[in-house]
């Protein structure tokens, strides 16, 4: 198969100026957006571009962009423009979800239709107080959203009963391959290779694991649910419960004969389900994971959704992903954060375990929501409800004729038909009628129900199976009928019992709630996040419209195609928009984070090297600077990671790239390589970097944590990389949503596009076959895909360079501005950095016993989110402005900053106290603030409201700074009760 490392035709220079109307007379629309993305206009823009001694924006560019990768042409991104309007875009977005067929959706398989509490919808989904928030690393100022994640692993624990959850993963699939990876790290008999999957899973998942395991050299068998035998190389079990036929198993003697092998038992369960069964921790399962979906969260076509999964408390130090526990802050209150940090990536690097980085916070915090608004009662009478009709549609079809061959079941049959009757007519029957059935072989369908069923929609499937014949049915007679047949409701234990679960059950009451939890975690809404390598941009309110529309958000992922022509048709363009921008052949949607797109990435390499006859080849080379997920994402990937040095400018240390490459040149499978580096410094070598190891027989992998830079100005697939991935929720607008949801496309050269992530159950990815699904979805999280389509269709590609020229702009802007007080580290040969910078705090440590995390809690004193704190370098900090933030925002952060180097500097003249001052005791809260003893030398107003712009908008951190050691000693992640809060 030919490598060929070919480059995409030259490209004449860009125009990064805003383009005026030729003619005298302008009818286009007057809602155009680049002006409203775009935080400081012309005469802004002017006025920074003086300061740093620059003509325009194509000057800057010139500066900063090396020649040898400017494009020199316009991007050609039909549809795309800056002359569109917001009104135009959204209506077209309306025309692609009405091209979509939203019919009653019975195909299950663990996507169901839900009702979305009204209240939440519009208080959680769809308010920017809750989506543009960042991942809650500086739990002060984020008490709001991690108590709410709090109550979603409390509820996860309740319902599976076992005592440690997480704060969500990606979905079912893959929160079902991180438990196998995470059970494979528990057993560590080296003997024990074998993981044994029920045929009872959801085909999704088990295609997920499978394409884990396989990377992992994991050997995976699929065995009879019903007869699962567990021998000695068995590390490991997954089952169904309640299984993807609807079948209830009794899964004890699985989990028994587990546990006698020494393997570890995990199961694949429904929340709504384990209201009524025994949950599988009281079976004494080690692991359970699922999805939270039903709980209130839309199908969205595949997502995003909140996967979970919960464990044994002895396992706590081996769960991928976030945890949230409960700590004690300065003052001797509880307070809420991030438990086992040093589970994240960015400290284990290849020695992590799971490359998750991220989670599903939104979706999580939106099914806690539907938890506290439902309480258990409410949750017990929805899915008795769902049961009932689940009895009356088996009780009728059995009436006909047919055979319900799954009992126990809750809410899903399978049905074996009787004489001549086909499936695909029984399906056909039901699609007449608008529902959508499960096809499983020609003579067995499935259905599934849900909260949102009626009894009329349980008679129209009964007549489905009629086969034309006329029937009476009494949908509660037929019901009784069944009930007596077997006992499904058999739980017994207490659970969800915590008030939180009962006092706010009217929407009055849960609607201040949600806006208490709001009012204390600080977001876009708030200020500026200038986090480096995160991308805190605007999330334009148009951009969000779409995702909410019944056509998008209605669709299950295995809907028939001829019903989800608008999303394909959205989907299509949107991949071939980021192929263009990235300037490479082919792009996946499916990756539903940035790390899920590395692990693509890496797995589209291997398959390629392995489709050479060279499979042999498994080293990754990954610059020590790289974000932890770079290497944990290699080492799930099967390769070894092999680190490459940076020399004193932050750039990849070419000596040492040569040498390493040559010294695995026959063994060399890839680099991973950030551009703009991880210092923020466009490399004026990336070509001679990606060539070198192109002679070397590797690929060149690009992490496109910092696409925010190279958008409309420059291409990886041009300058030599061979496969990059893309953040979704950095560079195009979906929000970071308080730490999920994500998207992670890759876009790959047209060699590695075979080896793109496939999926069994969508027919134009049956091809992919070499990778198999690395999401449960075919498109991953297709719903929120919506809001970059309106971003790139609004921006067009002059809007976007506009936008890319100006994230670079105010990087230099406020460089300029705080170097005179702060040392800058890393710029390019001009003098210039990129989209981000690093200032340097490591001296204040020994000039004033000052931490760069001091410096960051006394922020939030000025209302402000920290920078990236100490990465790529400890003691630093990485400021990002993006294009988004105007002038006087930008301003008013720098004057923090300003600020925060005074009082250092009051330290080491000794006018401040060096253990008693505002950094050290930052964030000061209001009822510290207001407390009747001041025990500090400095003021109250100096704590508070050092700066006159507080006193117009004073955001207050909710607790005083965390004690995270503690919080680890002393490991609670579920609702502590009410009196000890």
């Amino acid at each position: 198969m030919p490598n060929p490392h070919t480059t995409s035709k030259a490209h004449k220079a860009v125009a990064v100026e805003i383009s005026m109307p030729s003619t005298t007379y302008d009818f286009g629309p007057t809602d155009t957006f680049v002006r409203r993305h775009l935080g400081s206009g012309p005469a802004e823009r002017a006025e920074m571009l003086a300061t740093l001694g620059l003509t325009s924006l194509r000057h800057l560019v010139e500066k900063t962009v090396p020649s040898s990768i400017r494009l020199k042409s316009t991007l050609k991104l039909e549809g795309a423009s800056p002359r569109r309007g917001e009104a135009e875009v959204v209506a077209e977005l309306a025309t692609l979800a009405g091209e979509n067929k939203v019919a009653r959706s019975c195909i299950g398989q663990g996507y169901y239709d839900t009702f979305t509490p009204a209240v939440v919808a519009r208080g959680i989904l769809q308010n920017p107080g809750w989506y543009t928030q960042y991942t809650p690393y500086q739990a002060e100022i984020s008490q709001g959203r991690l108590e709410a994640l709090i109550n979603f692993q409390t509820m996860v624990c309740d319902l599976t009963g076992l005592p440690l959850a997480g704060s969500s993963l990606l979905d079912e699939g893959t929160a079902a391959a991180e438990a196998m990876a995470m059970a494979r790290g528990i057993v560590t008999d080296a003997a024990k290779d074998t993981f044994l999957v029920a045929d009872n899973c959801h085909p999704q998942t088990i295609a997920v694991v499978r394409t884990r395991a396989e990377s992992l050299g994991i050997e995976v068998q699929i065995v009879p649910a019903a007869a699962i035998a567990v021998t000695v190389k068995v590390f490991g079990v997954l089952v169904q419960y309640p299984g993807t036929d609807g079948r209830v198993l009794d899964v004890a003697p699985v989990i028994k004969a587990a546990k006698a092998a020494g393997a570890v038992s995990i199961v694949a369960t429904d929340l709504l389900a384990l209201t009524l069964l025994t949950p599988p921790g009281e079976m004494g399962a080690d692991i359970a994971v699922g999805s939270a979906q039903r709980f209130g969260v839309p199908m969205g076509f595949g997502g995003p959704h909140a996967g979970f999964l919960s464990t044994k408390t002895e396992h706590a130090r081996r769960m991928p992903g976030r945890m949230i526990g409960l700590s004690r802050d300065s003052h001797g209150n509880h307070a809420y954060r991030l438990a086992l940090q040093t589970r994240e990536q960015h400290i284990r690097r290849e020695k992590a375990t799971s490359n998750i980085c991220t989670a599903q916070v939104l979706l999580a915090v939106t099914a806690s929501m539907y938890a506290c608004y439902h309480g258990l009662e409410g949750l017990k009478a929805i899915a008795r409800r769902t049961h009932l009709l689940t009895c009356a549609l088996a009780a009728g079809i059995e009436r006909i004729g047919h055979e319900v061959i799954t009992k126990p079941f809750f809410d899903t049959i399978t049905v074996r038909l009787v004489g001549d009757l086909a499936a695909t007519t029984v399906i056909a029957a039901a699609a007449a009628q608008n529902i959508n059935l499960r096809f499983v072989d020609s003579e067995h369908v499935a259905i599934s129900l849900d909260e949102t069923t009626t009894p009329q929609e349980v008679e129209r499937i009964i007549g489905a199976f009629a086969a034309g014949s006329t029937f009476r049915l009494n949908i509660e007679e037929l019901a009784g009928e069944m009930l007596g047949q077997f006992r499904l409701e058999n739980r017994t234990a207490p659970f969800m019992t915590h008030p939180v679960f009962s006092m706010y059950h009217s929407e009055h009451e849960l609607l201040r709630y949600m806006h208490r939890l709001q009012a204390k975690d600080l977001s876009l809404t708030t200020s500026m996040i200038p986090l480096g390598s995160c991308t805190m941009k605007l999330n334009a309110t148009c951009e969000m419209v779409p995702m909410t529309l019944e056509g998008f958000s209605r669709v299950h992922p295995f809907a028939p195609a001829d019903q989800t022509v608008g999303y394909h048709k959205m989907i299509l363009r949107l991949e071939q928009w980021l192929s263009e921008i990235t300037g490479f052949a082919a792009t996946s949607l499916q990756p539903n984070a940035g790390s899920q797109g590395e692990y693509a990435g890496l797995l589209a390499i291997r398959a390629y090297h392995k489709a050479n006859g060279q499979s042999h080849r498994n080293v990754c080379l990954i610059p020590a600077s790289a974000h932890g997920t770079n290497p944990a994402s290699a080492v799930i990937a099967g390769m070894k990671v092999v680190a490459v040095a940076c020399d004193a400018r932050g750039d990849v240390d070419l000596v040492d790239l040569k040498a390493k490459a040559e010294a695995h040149r026959e063994d060399l499978a890839a680099l991973m390589v950030t551009y703009p580096s991880t210092h923020g410094v466009f490399e004026e070598k990336i070509r001679e970097i990606c060539s070198l190891v192109h002679e070397f027989g590797g690929q060149v992998y690009m992490d496109g944590a910092n696409m925010n830079a190279q958008v409309a100005l420059c291409r990886p697939g041009d300058f030599g990389a061979d496969v990059c991935h893309l953040n979704l929720h950095k560079t195009f607008c979906i929000p970071h949503g308080g730490g999920g949801p994500g998207v992670g496309p890759i876009c790959v050269a047209a060699h590695l596009a075979p080896f793109l992530p496939g999926h069994a159950q969508a027919s134009e990815l049956k091809g992919l076959t070499a990778v198999g699904p690395v999401s449960a979805a075919p498109y991953g999280s297709a719903s929120i895909l919506t809001i970059s389509y309106v971003y790139i269709a609004l921006m067009g590609a002059e809007g976007l360079a506009d936008a890319t020229a100006t994230a670079i702009l105010n990087a230099n802007y406020m460089a300029k501005r705080l170097e005179a007080h702060y040392p800058v580290l890393y710029r390019g040969t001009s003098g210039l950095c990129a989209h981000e910078f690093i200032l340097d705090c490591r001296g204040f440590e020994a000039s004033a016993g000052i931490k760069v995390e001091d410096i960051a809690k006394r922020l939030m004193d000025y209302g402000y989110h920290a920078p990236t704190m100490s990465w790529p370098v400890t003691g630093t900090l990485m400021i990002e402005p993006t294009e988004s933030e105007s002038k006087p925002e930008l301003d008013r952060f720098c004057d923090a900053m300003i600020a925060i180097r005074a009082e250092i500097s009051a330290i080491e003249a000794g006018q401040l106290d060096r253990t008693d001052n505002p950094l050290k005791n930052a964030p000061h809260t209001a009822a510290a603030v207001t407390a009747d003893v001041w025990p500090h030398p400095y003021t109250r107003q100096q704590a508070a409201w050092p700066l006159a712009y507080l006193k117009q908008n004073k955001f207050w951190p909710a607790v005083g700074r965390v004690d995270n050691p503690y919080g680890d000693r002393n490991l609670v992640c579920s609702c502590p009760p009410m009196e000890a809060v």
